[in-house]
C-alpha cells in the first residue's frame, strides 16, 4: 500500500484525534495552519481534570504530550500521602505540572525547562497556579552553562549537551542555557526532600544518575522516561543509581520507581 494512501485512510483517524483533544475550533485552526505551513496557538478549555485552560501549539508534538497526560492518564496515580514537594524536570510546556498542580494542590511544584519557547508556553499554562514555580534551566550533574539542541523530533525533543566550538553556527543549535543540579535546586527552594521527582530530560538522565548520591536518599519517587535510544548508558546509570528504592513498575514510556507504600500504581 503506497504512503499517499496510507495518509488518505489516516485522515477520519487524525481528525478524530485532533476533536477529541482540542475541539472544533481547535481542529478548524489546526487545519488552516497545516494548509499553509504554519503553526497556530490552541487554547482548550475542556477541562479533562484541570481547572483553568491550557495552551498548545498544532500541529506539533504539544498534541501527543496532552494526550500522554491529560487522556491517556500516564501520571494518573495514588500517593500513601499528599506530596509536599514535585520538581518536573524536562517540564515542556507544564501540561505535567499542571495535572499535578490540579491532583495535589497544596503541594510546591518545581517545573524545569531548557528551551526558551517551551518556556515561554509553560509559564503561560502554569501561571494560574501559584503553587507552581517556573524554571528555566536545564537539569545536569553540575552548574554551568549547556547548549540547547534540536534534534528534529520536535518540540519535546530538545537536547541539552556541553557547549562545543562552532556550536552557534550549526542549524540545531538553538541557544545556550543555564545547567542546574537537583542539589541546587533544593539549596536554593530549602527544601529537605521531594516527594515525587519526575524527569525527563532526553538523555541528560546519564549525566543527572551519574553521581546522584548526594540528593538520591531525599527523593520518595521518581518517574523516569530513559532515552537509551539517544545516548546509550541512561538505564545503566539510572539502575545504578536508584538501588535502594523498593519498588518498581513501567507505565507507558515512564518508569515508576518509589520507597515504602508511597506510591499506589495500578
Amino acid at each position: 500500500m503506497s504512503s499517499t494512501l496510507n495518509k488518505v485512510l489516516d485522515i477520519p483517524k487524525t481528525l478524530t484525534r485532533y476533536l477529541a483533544a482540542v475541539g472544533l475550533w481547535g481542529l478548524v485552526c489546526t487545519t488552516q495552519a497545516w494548509a499553509v505551513g504554519e503553526i497556530c496557538e490552541v487554547e482548550v478549555r475542556k477541562r479533562h481534570g484541570a481547572r483553568h485552560p491550557v495552551a498548545l501549539r498544532l500541529p506539533t508534538a504539544d498534541l501527543a504530550t496532552f494526550e500522554q497526560i491529560f487522556l491517556k492518564g500516564e501520571y494518573d496515580f495514588h500517593t500513601k500521602s499528599p506530596p509536599q514537594v514535585i520538581v518536573d524536570a524536562g517540564a515542556h510546556i507544564g501540561f505535567a505540572a499542571v495535572y499535578f498542580a490540579n491532583r495535589f494542590p497544596d503541594a510546591r511544584i518545581f517545573a524545569i525547562e531548557p528551551e526558551a519557547k517551551n518556556f515561554e508556553m509553560l509559564r503561560k499554562n502554569v501561571a494560574p497556579y501559584p503553587n507552581v514555580i517556573a524554571i528555566h534551566a536545564a537539569l545536569w550533574d553540575r552548574e554551568g552553562d549547556l547548549g540547547v539542541i534540536d534534534r528534529g523530533t520536535g518540540t519535546w525533543g530538545f537536547m541539552t549537551r556541553e557547549r562545543a566550538d562552532g556550536d552557534n553556527r550549526t542549524a540545531a543549535f538553538r541557544h545556550t542555557i543555564h545547567a542546574t543540579t537537583v542539589e541546587a535546586i533544593m539549596r536554593d527552594h530549602h527544601l529537605d526532600s521531594i516527594d515525587i521527582l519526575k524527569i525527563d530530560i532526553e538523555g541528560a538522565e546519564k549525566e543527572v544518575f551519574a553521581d546522584s548520591s548526594a540528593w538520591l536518599g531525599k527523593v520518595r519517587s521518581l518517574i523516569v522516561e530513559l532515552h537509551d535510544r539517544f545516548k546509550p548508558g541512561c538505564s545503566r546509570s539510572f539502575y545504578n543509581g536508584t538501588n535502594g528504592f523498593d519498588h518498581e513498575k513501567a507505565r507507558g514510556e515512564s518508569v515508576f520507581v518509589w520507597r515504602g507504600d508511597f506510591i499506589q500504581l495500578g
